[in-house]
This record gives C-alpha cells, sequence and structure tokens, in this order.
C-alpha cells in the first residue's frame, strides 16, 4: 500500500511538472526541434521528459523566457512556430546551421531583448518591420548571408545596445534613423557591400563604444560630429573611400583603444601634420 502511494504521488507531481509549461509553448519548442533536426543535436532533448529538463530552455513562471542553443549542430529552417513563445526575453542559436530565410512572425515577438543568430547560414533579407521588436537590446545576426538594405525600421529600437550585422552582404546607405538609438553601444557593420558617407548625425549616438564599418564602399569625407562621441574606445574604418584627417580625429577622442587607418589616409594625416610643422 505505501508503495502505491508513493507511486500515485510520483505520478502527480511528473503531471504537474509537464503541465508548468503551456501546450502553446511545448508545440513552439517541438516545432524548432523538428525544424532543425533535434535528434541529431550535440545535446538533443527528451521530448517525454519534463521542459525543464530541456537542454538551454530557462523557465520562469511557467513561461519559458530564454532558450540558449548555441553550437548544438541545429540544422534547418527557423519555424514561424517560435512566435507562439510570447514570453521569450533570449533566443540564442548561434554557430549552428540554420539556413533559410527569417520567419516574418519572428518580428511579432515584442518580449524579445537578445536576438543572436550569428555564425549560420541564414539568408534574405532583414525583415523590414524589425522595428516592431520594440525590447530588443541585442541583434546580432554577423557571419549569415543576409543581403538587401538594413531596414530604417531599425530605428524604432529605442532599447537597442548592441547591433552587430557584419560578415554578410548588406547593400545600400547607412539608414538615417540610427541617429535614434540613443542607448546604442555597439555598431558592427563590417564586411558588408554598404555605401554612401556617413551623416553627421552619427554624432547623436553619444553612448556609442564601438563603430567599425571596415570593408565596405562608404565613401566621402569623416563628419567632423564624430568627434562628439566622447566614449568611442573602437573606431574602424579601413578599407573604404573615407577622406579626411584621421589623425586629428583621433586625438579628438578621449577613450579611443583601438583605431584603425588606411594607408592612404595615414599618408595624407602625417601629410597634415608636416605641413603644421613646417609652418610652425
Amino acid at each position: 500500500m505505501k508503495t502505491l502511494k508513493l507511486t500515485l504521488i510520483f505520478c502527480l507531481l511528473s503531471a504537474i511538472t509537464f503541465a508548468s509549461v503551456s501546450q502553446n509553448d511545448k508545440d513552439a519548442l517541438i516545432a524548432l526541434y523538428n525544424s532543425t533536426d533535434g535528434k541529431s543535436w550535440k545535446t538533443s532533448w527528451n521530448l517525454d521528459q519534463p521542459i525543464s529538463g530541456w537542454h538551454g530552455v530557462t523557465i520562469e513562471n511557467d513561461k519559458v523566457v530564454a532558450i540558449d542553443l548555441s553550437f548544438n549542430n541545429l540544422d534547418g529552417v527557423l519555424p514561424n512556430e517560435i512566435s507562439r513563445l510570447t514570453s521569450l526575453k533570449t533566443l540564442n542559436l548561434s554557430f549552428n546551421k540554420l539556413k533559410g530565410e527569417l520567419p516574418e512572425e519572428l518580428t511579432e515577438m515584442s518580449s524579445l531583448e537578445e536576438l543572436k543568430l550569428f555564425s549560420n547560414n541564414l539568408s534574405g533579407s532583414i525583415p523590414s518591420n524589425i522595428g516592431n521588436m520594440s525590447n530588443l537590446k541585442v541583434l546580432e545576426l554577423y557571419n549569415n548571408n543576409f543581403y538587401g538594405e538594413i531596414p530604417s525600421s531599425i530605428g524604432n529600437l529605442l532599447k537597442l545596445e548592441s547591433l552587430i550585422l557584419s560578415s554578410n552582404q548588406l547593400m545600400g546607405k547607412l539608414p538615417a534613423s540610427i541617429s535614434n538609438l540613443k542607448s546604442l553601444k555597439v555598431l558592427s557593420l563590417f564586411d558588408n557591400n554598404l555605401l554612401g558617407t556617413i551623416p553627421s548625425s552619427i554624432g547623436e549616438l553619444g553612448q556609442l563604444e564601438e563603430l567599425v564599418l571596415s570593408n565596405n564602399a562608404f565613401y566621402g569625407n569623416l563628419p567632423g560630429e564624430l568627434a562628439q562621441l566622447s566614449n568611442l574606445k573602437t573606431l574602424l574604418l579601413s578599407n573604404n573611400g573615407f577622406k579626411g584627417n584621421y589623425a586629428a580625429l583621433k586625438g579628438e577622442l578621449p577613450n579611443i583603444v583601438d583605431f584603425d587607418l588606411d594607408e592612404a589616409n595615414m599618408k595624407g594625416a602625417l601629410a597634415t601634420l608636416d605641413t603644421e610643422d613646417d609652418e610652425d
């Protein structure tokens, strides 16, 4: 009789554990599992076990709030059903084999604060309505095959602190709406096909610590407003068509640590300095 009671208690606890996450959340997780060949993951899920024990899944108040399956051999596409995780704050699927386009439904995830999909084989354009993800603080899509322009709606992500879109095939101009991102600390766009001039409004990003624009097709004079970025520690601009006195700019940035110069700009800067010395 005692054994029977213990068995019943165990079954009851198991049922409660399984029920701790809604069927809606569970269905979304299973869709992710099925669409990315879950059986071949480095660390797979036992779908017969409670979700609380599934690798990389964090649950708070009976809601899935974080998924971290980085370096886990996910191979496939990101399913539309991922948007059903309405309480999800962190989605990290970096360093996997994801391919295909980002589902439009992804932009409905207004609770998401961190979206890390870097180092995959994702392609297509960045969704035009990505600006709907109003709570995003981190958007890191680098080292994929995204193409097209950076959507202007990205300027609606007013809480964004890190925007890293490097090593893709993005083209077009830097959207003027970037200047809206007053909380931005990292802006990295190197190794794309971006072009045009850098808007003077870049100087409005007072919190910026890293600005990385190397290996693009930017051109024109460097805006003097860059000197307003007093928190800037990293400024990488090489392999573009910029003009300007780099040496003078560097001297106006008090906290700069990493600063690269094209050979042509270096010569120009040195020539300017030599002329000034001669005048003295």
